[in-house]
């Protein structure tokens, strides 16, 4: 494991998906998943301002009753939002910083792996807003989430 001083190991492994996006390869290749979201095991399979999606194991992301824990769900809705938010932003010369997320979680998953899918609501030259909706493997939706990011000069 990396110590603190160390950077998120970038490059990622970029999907065929996002290499067709504009900015958004450039941006997972460069910048990777991140620290948290690598130790969560979320993967990346498509990413562009518009739609993104990403899995997420339960196996080592549940709270001690083994439910996956609603902080995880959480994390998955940010990576995917922040990085959907960051693949707009780019193509404007900024850069997304989150200022808002909300969750709600209507269902519970104790094993597999859960899929997050993140769609646009808003696309502006300073603001961003984007919802993500978590499901299990069974299709059915366990969290739904919406992010604000805020966009800025580099």
């Amino acid at each position: 494991m990396p110590d603190a001083t160390s950077p998120a190991t970038p490059p990622h492994a970029i999907p065929s998906d996002v290499a067709s996006s504009p900015g958004a390869s450039d941006l997972l290749g460069e910048r990777g998943r991140g620290e948290l979201a690598e130790r969560m095991g979320i993967e990346f399979t498509e990413l562009s301002a518009d739609r993104s999606v990403a899995t997420m194991p339960a196996e080592g992301n549940r709270q001690p009753i083994g439910l996956v824990h609603g902080g995880a769900y959480c994390v998955l809705a940010e990576s995917l939002g922040s990085m959907s938010a960051n693949a707009h932003a780019i193509t404007l010369g900024r850069y997304a910083v989150g200022i808002d997320i909300n969750a709600t979680h209507t269902r519970s998953v104790r094993s597999g792996t859960v899929t997050g899918t993140c769609t646009a609501v808003h696309l502006g030259s300073t603001m961003t807003v984007h919802e993500i909706v978590v499901t299990d493997e069974d299709g059915r939706r366990i969290s739904t989430a919406r992010i604000t990011n805020l966009l800025r000069d580099r």
